[in-house]
């Protein structure tokens, strides 16, 4: 089930909070402290030995699934399937499990055809020694993070008079202050604010009357309103993080209906994009009469991302198209390529570099510039299992996890 090739001792080296006064590391939710798939990590190795970087440990029992892992309080989170139910899990920084706890049945329970695509999807959310995970079939649960004592439940589905999506809920929960943020696609609610402390409703949009999109919500500020930014099966938009009342909304959505990536905010601009040859777009924000007008500023087809994320940093964006277009570094303002190159899945960024995790197993070392792709190191991730490398890679504390299926990896990639 576990196996370690470094000593406890030097591993703890790594925790959030280190007796050698390491500065705390922690990557509590989907996508980091911001949202935005950065981390704040210095001290990287810049390249890898032929073979790859040490591989510290290797966790096994996750189950099925394609969620990420949450770091915070000196513990590992992440979800699994087994026996077609889901699991919320963590792990302490040396891999052992410390707790698991059901949180209902998995999506492929009610699927006669869900074997290639079964597993958890979204990243579960710590804040303030609380963890929060929304299942695939709509199970919003929040745990007590240092023992998984379950201290509150919603069934998003019933409650909201939502459908199953027909990949199941995929998103992961966002944190708003004292509330939380989900987006159940339902009647009585599409998005949805709760009071994180006790799953008690604040307020429910029911403008919005299409399919969820599989992607996280995000925040962003704009002309002095809050806006919660997400995307639908056919559209990208924002509602007033107050109120839940719709702000705006562009169209943008491919021929399969599921659009998986976040969008992103910057400088009065968000960008959006989704897979199937749907590609990308850029939408200008203007406040206008007391509301806000959105404007699109350009789109194109060079990057469909299918669900690998997309990264944003010094004024260029960093993914990959879907099938066979390859990864891309586009200009942001204006969607025109800078490079690309072969491949496809997901990645993250840290101390100046793209990690970027092959679908297949290949994991690249690749240097964050516009000027051309340069990969200066690789490896293969042994399998974890059947299917696909989904999931999205993090750096925290010294560490590269990669998790495909039912096991999790951590490399430690510090500088000596």
């Amino acid at each position: 089930m576990h196996n370690r090739t470094l000593p406890i001792i030097l591993i703890g080296v790594l925790a959030c909070t280190s007796a050698f006064g390491q500065p705390k590391a922690e990557w509590p939710c989907f996508h980091g402290p911001k949202r935005d798939n950065k981390s704040t990590e210095t001290g990287l190795l810049k390249q890898w030995p032929e073979d790859g970087p040490k591989l510290l440990w290797t966790a096994s029992g996750l189950g099925k699934g394609y969620s990420s892992v949450g770091i915070a309080g000196g513990l590992i989170y992440t979800a699994g399937t087994r026996e077609k139910q889901t699991y919320v899990i963590a792990l302490d920084l040396d891999g052992r499990e410390k707790w698991r706890k059901l949180n209902g049945p998995s999506w492929e329970a009610t699927r006669r055809h869900a074997v290639g695509y079964a597993g958890s999807r979204g990243t579960p959310t710590w804040d303030e020694d609380r963890l929060y995970h929304v299942s695939e079939r709509g199970h919003l649960t929040a745990f007590e993070a240092a023992t998984g004592r379950q201290l509150w439940r919603v069934d998003l589905f019933k409650t909201y008079d939502a459908p199953v999506p027909k990949y199941g809920i995929a998103e992961s929960v966002l944190i708003d202050g004292d509330r939380l943020i989900v987006c159940p696609g339902g009647k009585k609610g599409y998005m949805v604010c709760l009071e994180k402390k006790t799953g008690k409703p604040v307020w429910a949009n029911t403008e919005i009357r299409e399919g969820v999109g599989y992607c996280s919500p995000v925040i962003a500020t704009f002309a002095g309103t809050r806006q919660i930014l997400s995307m639908s099966e056919a559209s990208v938009f924002a509602v007033d993080a107050a109120t839940g009342k719709r702000l705006w909304h562009v169209a943008h959505g491919n021929r399969r209906r599921n659009s998986c990536t976040d969008p992103i905010f910057h400088n009065g601009h968000v960008f959006a994009t989704t897979g199937y040859g749907a590609g990308s777009i850029l939408i200008r924000l203007e406040a206008v009469d007391g509301g806000i007008r959105a404007e699109t500023v350009w789109s194109g087809k060079l990057m469909d991302n299918h669900h690998g994320g997309v990264v944003l940093l010094d004024g260029h964006l960093y993914g990959a198209g879907h099938n066979a277009k390859g990864w891309f570094c586009l200009d942001f303002m204006t969607g025109k390529q800078a490079w690309n190159a072969p491949g496809k899945g997901a990645l993250t960024w840290a101390d100046g570099m793209l990690y970027c995790l092959e679908e297949r197993g290949t994991m690249k070392l690749v240097e964050a510039t516009p000027k051309a792709y340069r990969e200066v190191s690789s490896f293969v991730v042994p399998s974890g299992g059947p299917g696909l490398r989904w999931a999205h890679p993090v750096v925290c504390g010294g560490r590269l996890y990669i998790r495909h299926a039912d096991k999790l990896y951590a490399y430690d990639i510090r500088a000596k």
